[in-house]
């Protein structure tokens, strides 16, 4: 049986300093219903405008992972998603006055201990699960960085660090299902080097950061002149520099960084908005790699999702048959690519074509492997949208329709010899100077094989 969503048990509110802004921030989680979703509020700006925390939403990911949408835009997003997705929470509404959640101790410790005081409610809905079926891979080979999932009955992951540090050194941290979130990886705090710090502090950054709220790395021996201008940045006295860290730290974990590192995956890999059914292996993973890695697989499965708008039944008689078609078209053998039209209405046409071995442009596309060249995909797209229309002006024989412009294409399956074509066009605007902007796709059954959006007009032949 499928687990059902939850939600929050109450609302909960937390205050705390914005991690580059330095303003105070108030964030307040409350329940939402049942198919909600996580949701960001900004209430300080009017009309409260909002952003849902899915991965498409996403727009930066320089010092942490920021979604917005329109003027809505909050920063630093993971810590809260992590705690939230993780304990379990599916549907919440989070209000917050500020473009960045507040860094607290720069860990997600006060976020699940609050979520886990107020608890849990199940919802009547299901949850909603992306289950790995077959190995995927986001990789940026030229920095060492791999995300990979794999095929598993239930969630978890595992992190590998090494950033070529003699402090840090190689670091490994792994979640399974049966382990306490809030013990293992819930208080571990974000970490910076030194070196990034004082760039950051340079280019007006990190105001809210301080030494209680993210571990500093020092690889390097710092100057009295750097301990000062440190203390200034910090208004702490006491700052110096031990066993690697700044003012004497005593780690959480001897993993700290690593277990960092998957708090913040499992936080953005929640952007997919659906639970996931895989084993996450990672190394050297970063919100930008998290977060790409996650719209990979949202675009995939709206590919998946995307299914004829038409029913073509091969037992009706065709609306147009070929012989009709010639009567509309100026296409002749080899290049009159619609066999039949099954469907038309005010704004949409679909059509079919029978794609065989007979071909004629298969002979060289290829001699050993017989492959549909994705510009005659295209042409038939063209002439399906030609046709409708053609249908609209008196005398169709009088007209032409000529491209003005053809705009994302995208090929998804290659069509070979024994498929049919089925291609669909729907305006994307109403008709006018007799220009037509129709988006088109073409499907091999249900599958998506090619999709554009295509912009013609039709000009009376001399």
């Amino acid at each position: 049986m499928s687990e059902k969503q939850k939600t929050l048990g109450a609302p909960i509110t937390f205050s705390g300093k914005g991690l580059h802004t330095g303003a105070l921030v108030t964030m307040t989680v409350s329940p939402a219903p049942e198919n909600h979703g996580i949701v960001f509020r900004r209430i300080d700006l009017e009309g409260a405008p909002s952003v849902p925390a899915l991965c498409e939403y996403v727009i930066d990911t320089s010092r942490g992972t920021t979604i917005g949408l329109g003027e809505a835009r909050v920063s630093t997003i993971e810590h809260i998603m992590s705690a939230l997705w993780t304990l379990g929470v599916d549907n919440a509404l989070v209000d917050i006055n500020a473009p960045e959640t507040p860094i607290m101790d720069g860990s997600a410790r006060e976020y699940a201990a609050e979520i886990l005081r107020v608890g849990v409610v199940e919802q009547s809905a299901n949850r909603k699960y992306y289950e790995v079926t077959e190995k995927q891979v986001y990789a940026i080979p030229e920095k060492g960085v791999m995300l990979a999932m794999y095929p598993s009955e239930e969630y978890s992951a595992a992190v590998h660090i090494d950033f070529n540090s003699k402090v840090i050194g190689n670091q490994y941290a792994t979640f399974n299902p049966e382990d306490d979130y809030q013990e293992k990886i819930a208080p571990c705090r974000t970490f910076v080097f030194l070196h990034e710090i004082e760039m950051l502090a340079a280019a007006g950054l990190v105001k809210g950061g301080d030494v209680d709220n993210a571990i500093v790395i020092v690889e390097n021996p710092v100057t009295d002149e750097q301990l000062q201008r440190l203390s200034t940045l910090f208004d702490k006295k006491d700052i110096k520099v031990t066993g690697g860290y700044l003012n004497n730290l005593e780690l959480r974990a001897s993993n700290e960084m690593a277990r960092h590192k998957l708090l913040d995956l499992l936080g953005d890999f929640a952007l997919l908005g659906m639970r996931i059914k895989g084993s996450v292996m990672a190394t050297r993973p970063g919100h930008y790699a998290n977060t790409e890695f996650m719209k990979q697989i949202h675009n995939s499965l709206r590919r998946e999702g995307v299914k004829p708008l038409f029913k073509y039944d091969r037992k009706k008689a065709p609306l147009f048959d070929v012989v009709e078609i010639q009567r509309m078209l100026p296409h002749r053998f080899p290049f009159l690519l619609v066999d039949k039209i099954y469907h038309m209405d005010d704004n949409s046409i679909a059509g079919i074509k029978q794609v065989t071995i007979n071909e004629p442009f298969f002979q060289g596309h290829f001699p050993n492997e017989p492959i549909m060249p994705g510009v005659l995909i295209v042409e038939a797209m063209a002439q399906c949208g030609g046709l409708y229309v053609l249908s609209k002006v008196d005398n169709p024989t009088d007209y032409s329709t000529y491209f003005l412009r053809i705009d994302n294409v995208r090929f998804r399956q290659k069509v070979v010899p024994g498929d049919t074509l089925q291609i669909e066009c729907v305006l994307a605007e109403p008709l006018r100077r007799n220009i037509a902007n129709m988006e088109c796709k073409v499907f091999v059954g249900d599958t998506l094989a090619c999709e554009a959006t295509i912009v013609a007009q039709i000009i009376k032949n001399k």
